[in-house]
């Protein structure tokens, strides 16, 4: 069993978009900058991903206000009851991106973990919609308690499961493949500009180990649970790996293992595309996914609810207010759940019973 995680000092969040900036360390010298200025790396920005899009932009676009509808949901609602098969209840983690505190809180408001960050949910269902790391400052040590909360789920008679997220893939590449140029399309590219580009934590590559990267390695890319089709990225590119959820997870677990660097950069940039739910045909996108893979609504992270809502400006507007989010946001007819609260830019870390009562 993996040690437990939150041992380490305090560190203060940072309660603005700055979370997005390419990190200080981008610039210095030494072992995990070998290669070509990041910027090469970049296509201009684009709300829309052209062909050969390069997933290496450390901005998100803005979604204007007009773009999609909010359905109101009061994260204290209970949900509705779990069929009658014994399991517990189903709940689900948006991103959270090395924010280990909130993460310890938030399950621990839903009873989840114990005073001491166990396991104390008996036969309770929770499943982790991907991206553990980068950005936040204890990325392995989120990962370190999942590890250990699947063994006590387990044990309890519960499950405690997680996806693969487009920053696990990130961070296995950087790894994996550092400063090996991949043919991304759009100009040179390296995971490890990447990485750095979207929120590497050197901690977190100082503290990487076997086990983690064997761990992230064999996470599945999609589920469909009580009706609730499981995935991380709100984009249809899932189909470009099979008919079905079996399928799927099997290719994209097959492409990690044959180490190839530009299957694997392929793969992380499809992950990395968003927005395919909302605007006009957002539900068609949807229901592309549900017909295919099973399922009556989608759920997803990824895609952070402030864009989606419109509710924050550009990384450099100063006179930005921090988000307000309460809970998942509902969209393209009620088809879709977002479940990205935002905690890198002062959002909310979200964890939430399902079925939502709406």
């Amino acid at each position: 069993m993996t040690q437990g995680a939150g041992q380490g000092p305090e560190v203060e969040r940072t309660a603005t978009l700055r979370d997005f900036r390419v990190p200080a360390y981008v610039h210095e010298t030494g072992p995990y900058v070998q290669s070509a200025s990041p910027g090469e790396a970049a296509p201009p920005p684009e709300e829309t991903y052209p062909e050969g899009y390069t997933p290496t932009q450390r901005d998100l676009p803005v979604v204007n206000r007009g773009d999609t509808v909010q359905v109101s949901v009061d994260p204290e609602t209970a949900a509705a009851p779990p069929p009658n098969t014994g399991q517990g209840p189903l709940y689900v983690v948006g991103d959270v991106h090395g924010y280990l505190d909130q993460l310890v809180a938030a399950l621990q408001e839903k009873g989840l973990l114990d005073a001491d960050g166990n396991w104390c949910a008996g036969t309770a269902r929770l499943w982790f919609l991907g991206d553990f790391t980068d950005r936040g400052p204890d990325g392995i040590g989120v990962i370190d308690l999942v590890m250990r909360l699947s063994a006590e789920a387990a044990a309890a008679g519960g499950y405690c499961k997680a996806l693969m997220g487009n920053h696990e893939l990130l961070l296995l590449g950087a790894k994996r493949f550092g400063d090996t140029p991949v043919n991304s399309g759009a100009g040179t590219a390296t995971f490890q500009a990447a990485w750095l580009l979207n929120g590497g934590q050197k901690t977190d590559m100082d503290r990487l180990q076997d086990h983690h990267l064997q761990w992230m390695a064999r996470l599945d890319a999609v589920e469909e649970v009580d009706g609730h089709l499981l995935v991380h990225s709100d984009t249809t590119a899932y189909l470009d790996y099979g008919r079905s959820i079996e399928e799927v997870n099997d290719v994209v677990r097959e492409t990690i293992t044959r180490n190839d660097a530009d299957e694997v950069w392929d793969l992380f940039r499809k992950f990395t595309k968003r927005f395919s739910f909302r605007d006009e045909g957002g539900a068609d996108a949807v229901r592309s996914l549900l017909d295919t893979y099973g399922g009556t609504r989608i759920v997803h992270g990824h895609s952070p609810i402030p864009y989606l809502l419109g509710e924050v400006g550009s990384e450099d507007d100063e006179d930005s207010s921090d988000p307000v989010i309460e809970g998942p946001h509902v969209y393209a007819d009620g088809l879709a759940i977002a479940m990205d609260g935002g905690v890198t830019m002062a959002g909310k870390l979200l964890v939430q019973q399902l079925p939502l009562d709406t």
